[in-house]
Formats: structure tokens, C-alpha cells, sequence
């Protein structure tokens, strides 16, 4: 009997696509990993292809997944048959046959097994069949010597689900906590400000439930959240704040803590701007990034040696010719009109490797490129400085692929997706597809909102508001997109969306219906499946995930 999981047959040695082997023996050298978790060679993969252990789990660095619990299931099956008789065999294969997943007390299986094992006697009712007809004696022989080299394996698998289960994986959930004031008559999405400020849960690894574990009340709309790479520290773009003559917004800095993912305030500064909508942060760690969507600007905040922000280094307030208030490509009978009625930096983000720094202004219907001085701090114009998008289509966010190469741009207005290839040796930008966002024979009005990458670039989501759904690409050889299907956010106005750590899970922030939803995502198809998961959460705006596991 095999077990199927995507690409990777399960039995007794692990075989790709390309039929290349490993067997049992480079399996049970893994046990050292169980503890170190350091990633260490396995069998005739090349060289940069590493196997380590993650949350119970096999995984190559094209993020395949083969789960140990299987493969180990699988073997305890093939100890019962031996010794056990056929129904005890049966009972066992029913239990394989469901995924391999943990019993409702949330026990591993393997561990429900061993007992059994233990207590079971072999009898000669069954001798004639001790054996069952589809496994042959010498893979029974095989199966049986490495359960009983691979028990110390075992045990440390065991051991560390359970220390891993009591470790919190943790879900902030930034809010609109006040309603939006001194904004242009223009401004169509008003959040009434029924969040509370950051929302804590904490989340079960296996079902994707979510549990509330506190609140920071906070009354200035910490609507975007970024961590830090060692996930010591939270910042929040607090979007209706109102600081001195200038009316700017602020941002804050939280310390994390490690043991339950509390928030603790370290200092609050000024954003360089009005209504800072979006913060991340700079892969060295030195710097804060944040778009001002009301007051049209960008700028740079140094972090401090105790993670706390400085007073920006560099604030940068774009000018040029605004946008018409129709979109070149809305849906026909749209009547999407937002943003060009000013300069509206609405995202701002380094690329991967951080040499050069991009933001959208919606008003201008461009992507801005930078490059970013790490001694001083300071942004200056790239050459060329900007791409532009089509008249009035507002660009809104954008996500890198995997690679690097391929860059993907979501359009608020023109409810569309643009595909550029990126150099990243010179931070330019050459569109190459455009594509909608909406299926086929759409009309009407329409905002779009996220766009992300899979983890393993497969697949690209894009989100839209009043027609409240998460649309789904397929990403071919040279990053063209294919439209899959969509997804019913099952709430209104899905402001964001994101993966939890594993991929397993995309959860959508529907801003308007006060909810967060849960769906599991299918990584074969790329399709989300409703969990049957709704959390209750006022005007929810992003969430953002911290594995307390993981060192800090």
C-alpha cells in the first residue's frame, strides 16, 4: 500500500517525480534533526535540495511536504498486519486512509497506536495470512526492522509535536478602531472604526481555528502591521491618528512576547505624513518603510537599538499629473471612482534583495523606484524613476515572486493584475501581461485590494471588494497568469488576505462584514475550501502570523 500526497509517493523509501530514491536508512539518520532542526543532506538529491524537520514535516526546498506521521502510520499498519490478524490490520488501513491527521483529542496517532501495538497478541488463527496478500514478505521483513531501528525516531517525532503543541502560533489582526475625519469628499471607503485596535488569537496548527487571546486597545487604526525578522518586535501604521499643524498619523513599536506573543507599547513616532497606510520593513532590519495614502507620501524610520523608532530620516512627498476618474480598464458599468483626486502612496516595500525600494501612488497611476542610502537612510530616484500604469487604473499593491524575476501588480480601480519582469540588478520594471481580476462576463463596480504569490509561486490571489471574492491564478513556465476560479470571501469588503506560516490556510479580512474567514488551501489546484471557520472581528484590516516556535 502507498499513500499519495502530491508529487511524492509514500511507502518504504521516498521516490520523486524523477523516480530518484530514498530509502529507510536516510530516513532514520534524520533523528539528529529532531532536536537541532538543522537542515542536513539527504540521499542522491543535489546538493541544494535539504531535507528538514518542520512541524512534523519533510520538507524540500521546492516546498514539497511529506509528512512523517503518514509515513510513519503507515508502518505501524504493517507491524499490526504481521501480528495482529486481519481485523486489527483493518481497523488500522480505515485509519490510514484518513490523512494521517490527529484523533479529536489531539493526540498524535502514532502515539494512540503504540499502546495498542503493546498489548496485542499474535495468535495462529490468521498464520496462514499473517502477511497481507498485497505486501511481499520482504518488504514486510524491511518494514518490521526499520520500526525497530526507528523507534528512538519515533519517540523524538512524538516529543517534539507535543512541545511544538503547547508553543503558540499567534495571529495579530490589525483594525480601524476610529472613523476616518478630515478626508476629501472624494473618499468612498469610510470605516465606521468597530475594531478595538490589535487583536490577538492564537491558532490551532491543524484546523486553522482561531481563539482570541487578547486585545491592545487602540483608538488610531493600526490598520497594517509589519514583524520584524526575529519576530521580536510588531510596528502598526495607525492610520487616523492626527499629530501637530501637519495632521500627521503615526506608527508604533511593540515588544513581542516570546512566551505568549503580548504586546508591550515602546514608543510611537510620527510617520512623515497623513494616514499612513502601509509600513514594512527593510530586509537589514535598520529601517521602517511607510506609505501616507492621505498625505501622498513616503518615508524612512530608523529602528533603534531597542527596536523602538527614531524620527524619519527621509520623507518624500511625489508630485505629477493625476489620473482621469475613469479607469482605461474598469468593467463595463463601473462606477469605481477613488483615488485621483491627489497623490496616494498606498504601499511601499523593498525588493528582495533591498538595494532599491518601490511604492505605488494610486493617483499618479504609477510604481515608484527608489534607491535607499543604508548609511543615511535617504532615498533618491532610481533611473528610470517610475513605470506607469494605464489612465485612472490606480495601482494598489504589488508581490514579488519567489524568483525575483516576476513582479505582479494589482490595479484598484481597473480591477486588473499587471505582470512585469523586474531587473533586479537595475530596479526596473518591463510590463508584460495584463489580466483581469474579475471572471469572465463581469460588469459593474468593483475595488480591488491584496494580490500574493503562493509560497511555492504556483499560484497568485487577488482580492475584490463588492464583488467580495478572492480570484485565483495559475502561474505559467514564464509567469503568465491563467485564470482558476474564485472564492465567496463569505464576508463584505475583503480588505486583505494572508497565508498562515505552512501555506495550509488563507485567511481573508472582510473589512465591511466585521470577520475574518478561513479557508484551506488546495496546493495542487490552487482553489480555497471554506473551512467553516468565521471570527468575529470589527473592521478588520490585515492579519499577520508569528510561530512562537521558531527561535526569535
Amino acid at each position: 500500500m502507498r499513500i499519495e500526497e502530491r508529487t511524492l509517493r509514500i511507502g518504504f523509501g521516498i521516490k520523486r517525480a524523477s523516480e530518484r530514491e530514498i530509502g529507510l536508512p536516510e530516513l532514520l539518520a534524520l533523528q539528529p534533526a529532531l532536536n537541532g532542526r538543522e537542515p542536513i543532506p539527504v540521499g542522491p538529491f543535489a546538493a541544494n535540495q535539504f531535507f528538514r524537520l518542520n512541524h512534523g514535516s519533510l520538507i524540500t526546498d521546492s516546498r514539497l511536504r511529506v509528512n512523517l506521521r503518514s509515513l510513519l502510520d503507515e508502518f505501524l499498519r504493517l507491524f499490526l498486519h504481521g501480528f495482529a490478524g486481519v481485523a486489527l490490520s483493518k481497523a488500522s488501513e480505515q485509519r490510514s486512509s484518513c490523512q494521517c491527521g490527529l484523533p479529536a483529542e489531539g493526540k498524535p496517532f502514532v502515539s494512540t497506536l503504540l499502546p495498542i501495538a503493546a498489548t496485542v497478541q499474535p495468535t495462529m488463527q490468521h498464520s496462514f495470512n499473517l502477511i497481507p496478500q498485497d505486501i511481499s514478505r520482504r518488504t514486510f521483513l524491511k518494514a518490521s526492522s526499520a520500526l525497530a531501528a526507528g523507534a528512538p525516531l519515533l519517540a523524538g517525532l512524538i516529543k517534539a509535536q507535543a512541545g511544538e503543541a503547547k508553543v503558540p502560533l499567534v495571529a495579530y489582526v490589525g483594525t480601524f478602531s476610529s472613523p476616518l475625519r478630515d478626508v476629501l469628499p472624494t473618499q468612498v471607503d469610510l470605516p465606521p472604526g468597530n475594531g478595538r485596535g490589535i487583536h490577538l488569537f492564537q491558532v490551532n496548527r491543524t484546523t486553522g481555528v482561531m481563539t482570541p487571546s487578547g486585545v491592545y486597545d487602540l483608538g488610531t487604526s493600526p490598520g497594517c502591521l509589519a514583524l520584524n525578522a526575529a519576530g521580536t518586535r510588531l510596528y502598526s501604521a495607525n492610520e487616523t491618528d492626527r499629530v501637530g499643524d501637519g495632521k500627521e498619523g503615526s506608527v508604533s513599536a511593540f515588544a513581542i512576547n516570546r512566551a505568549d506573543g503580548q504586546l508591550k507599547l515602546l514608543n510611537t513616532a510620527r510617520s512623515g505624513g497623513a494616514g499612513p497606510t502601509y509600513v514594512s520593513m527593510h530586509p537589514s532590519g535598520r529601517f521602517l518603510l511607510v506609505a501616507n495614502y492621505f498625505g501622498g507620501s513616503v518615508a524612512v524610520l530608523p529602528v533603534l537599538p531597542d527596536g523602538g523608532l527614531g524620527a524619519a530620516t527621509d520623507v518624500n512627498n511625489t508630485a505629477g499629473k493625476l489620473g482621469p476618474t475613469k479607469a482605461t480598464n474598469a468593467p463595463p458599468g463601473s462606477f469605481a471612482f477613488s483615488g485621483h483626486d491627489r497623490t496616494h502612496a498606498h504601499m511601499i516595500q523593498a525588493d528582495p534583495s533591498g538595494r532599491f525600494v518601490l511604492h505605488v501612488d494610486l493617483g499618479l497611476d504609477q510604481i515608484l523606484v527608489w534607491k535607499l542610502d543604508e548609511q543615511k537612510g535617504v532615498l533618491t530616484p532610481n533611473d528610470p524613476a517610475a513605470v506607469s500604469l494605464p489612465p485612472g487604473d490606480g495601482p494598489r499593491h504589488f508581490h514579488f515572486h519567489p524568483n525575483g524575476r516576476w513582479f505582479y501588480s494589482i490595479q484598484e480601480e481597473g480591477s486588473n493584475i499587471v505582470l512585469f519582469d523586474y531587473d533586479a540588478g537595475k530596479g526596473r520594471l518591463a510590463a508584460r501581461q495584463t489580466i483581469s481580476s474579475l471572471p469572465p462576463g463581469f460588469t459593474g463596480s468593483n475595488f480591488c485590494s491584496e494580490i500574493l504569490v503562493s509560497m511555492d509561486g504556483r499560484f497568485v490571489y487577488a482580492g475584490n471588494r463588492l464583488h467580495d471574492s478572492i480570484a485565483i491564478f495559475s502561474v505559467g513556465k514564464n509567469g503568465e497568469l491563467s485564470f482558476v476560479g474564485e472564492e465567496w470571501t463569505r464576508g463584505n469588503y475583503p480588505r486583505s488576505f494572508n497565508f498562515d506560516p505552512t501555506g495550509r490556510f488563507l485567511y481573508s479580512c472582510n473589512q465591511r462584514g466585521d470577520n475574518i474567514v478561513a479557508f484551506r488551501v488546495d496546493h495542487k489546484t490552487g482553489r480555497l475550501i471554506f473551512t467553516g471557520h468565521y471570527v468575529p472581528v470589527g473592521n478588520p484590516s490585515i492579519i499577520v502570523f508569528l510561530d512562537l516556535a521558531k527561535t526569535g
